[in-house]
């Protein structure tokens, strides 16, 4: 292969990175610096306005719904969607215009368990999803927003494993669809997708874990030196 041939497959292999990094399908390396702990704020970015407006349209969702017959309204429905969709507009608005904030960080996860745990409401009041399993899945949202302050207290930063985003897609699928069609297939995969994230919210909490004590033996080590 000659120089030419070789820095040619070099440029499309850094595009194609480029482009997967781009649609979040390739999340290898660290964080960007500027979601991480002590970093500024920076409330105000486009990838963050699309975060408010999810956190707004969740009232109007649980309002809608509620109020509807049988939580089965077109309106609803497409509030829920469009909340859920604004995740990954905001993670490409971030990563198309490099405004990652610290703000981001952390609003993303929070309004992400209070559309779960809106979308776990109206299910649970007509019934539309086993209970059982509804139930199991608001206790792990607490869970995990409980965890996610204990991390943010010590110091650490968990990232998002591929674990927790394949519950995360079967939860959110089965919500929306069940607020669509009564299928049974549907619950299936919704009570998979709640398996999976009981899973994924344990791997966070032994990683979490691990990197608080690699953080404070290092504490140790430089108090000492």
């Amino acid at each position: 292969m000659t120089e030419t041939e070789t820095t040619s497959a070099s440029a499309q292999e850094r595009a194609r990175r480029g482009f997967r990094r781009l649609m979040g399908i390739d999340r290898s390396g660290p964080a960007p610096t500027q979601t991480r702990r002590g970093a500024p704020l920076h409330p105000f970015t486009i990838p963050n306005l699309v975060g408010y407006v999810r956190l707004a349209a969740i009232p109007v969702f649980l309002v809608i719904a509620l109020g509807s017959e049988d939580g089965r309204t077109t309106v609803s429905t497409l509030i829920f969607l469009a909340i859920t969709l604004g995740d990954l507009l905001d993670g490409f608005l971030a990563r198309a215009t490099g405004q990652y904030s610290r703000m981001g960080a952390l609003l993303d996860p929070i309004v992400d368990r209070l559309t779960v745990l809106a979308g776990v409401i109206v299910c649970w009041n007509f019934e539309i999803l086993p209970r059982w399993a509804l139930v199991l899945l608001a206790l792990r949202e607490l869970v995990t927003l409980g965890l996610s302050r204990v991390a943010l207290r010590a110091g650490v930063d968990i990232e998002v494993n591929w674990v927790g985003r394949i519950g995360t897609f079967l939860v959110f699928g089965g919500i929306f669809w069940s607020l669509v069609f009564d299928w049974v297939v549907l619950k299936i995969g919704f009570v998979i997708g709640v398996g999976i994230t009981i899973a994924a919210t344990y791997i966070y909490a032994r990683v979490g874990r691990a990197k608080a004590r690699e953080r404070q033996l290092a504490c140790n080590v430089s108090t000492s030196t």
